[in-house]
């Protein structure tokens, strides 16, 4: 395991990303970046509030709620030009390969809200992210799922990943840390895919967001306990893939 470290700049997320399949923007670069005011991520990250349950957890949990939406992203590699459309709803599917818990089956969660969707935080955070990521990969056009995830400890653990280790069959995944409430745990861990090197760190600056590159890399997260009666875990994960969505 090497230590862990910030980019000093933007172009450095894009050169460790490419340079080890990983890496970290803090809040104060990413609102910088978008731009948006911190009033902005408040105002977005309310919707995590209206989460409805997680239907489809087969380890019998009742801990994660979430949402989830689909968008096109045309022209990333040029943000003046993009185009982000959101598609009709859809499900969410994974194969055994990558999901062995919950792959195989269409998983249907209840849509985004358009007040969510609509905002210009939102809007900016899919764009420039898309044009960032085709500076790493060129690539035209990005088909995007987001999920937006509440993870609780009402049943006295909550596990982000419950399927453990993983890769999901896309280009690049971010994960966004927007809150951490009364818990402890969540430690995220990623690794080679295909050797022995790792990081492990726990993401809790509200905002900061991690990128992946889903081709090198594995990663999860472990559970994640109440310091008191209750706290739970808010993120964002937005999964970037080339050619069209995953389907049966």
């Amino acid at each position: 395991m090497r230590s862990l470290s910030n980019p000093a700049q933007l172009d450095d997320v894009g050169a460790a990303l490419r340079h080890d399949g990983w890496a970290l923007m803090p809040r104060d670069m990413l609102l910088h970046w978008l731009p948006a005011q911190a009033a902005d991520a408040d105002t977005l990250h309310a919707s995590w509030s209206d989460l409805p349950p997680d239907t489809h957890l087969r380890d019998g949990g009742h801990y994660r709620f979430r949402r989830h939406s689909c968008f096109v992203l045309d022209h990333a590699n040029d943000a003046a030009r993009a185009t982000l459309t959101q598609t009709p709803h859809r499900a969410h599917w994974q194969p055994v390969t990558y999901n062995a818990l919950h792959g195989g089956f269409e998983r249907w969660f209840e849509p985004m809200h358009a007040g969510t969707t609509a905002h210009p935080m939102w809007q900016a955070l899919l764009t420039r992210l898309g044009s960032l990521l085709a500076e790493v990969k060129p690539v035209s056009t990005w088909f995007i799922e987001a999920h937006q995830f509440r993870v609780d400890t009402a049943g006295g653990i909550g596990r982000p990943t419950p399927e453990g280790a993983h890769r999901d069959g896309v280009d690049f995944v971010a994960v966004l840390m927007l809150e951490r409430q009364g818990i402890k745990g969540g430690e995220t861990r990623v690794f080679e895919a295909d050797g022995p090197n790792g990081v492990r760190f726990t993401l809790t600056e509200p905002w900061s967001m991690m990128l992946l590159d889903d081709e090198r890399v594995i990663h999860e997260s472990t559970p994640i306990q109440p310091l008191g009666d209750h706290g739970w875990r808010d993120t964002l994960v937005l999964t970037f893939r080339q050619g069209g969505f995953q389907g049966p």
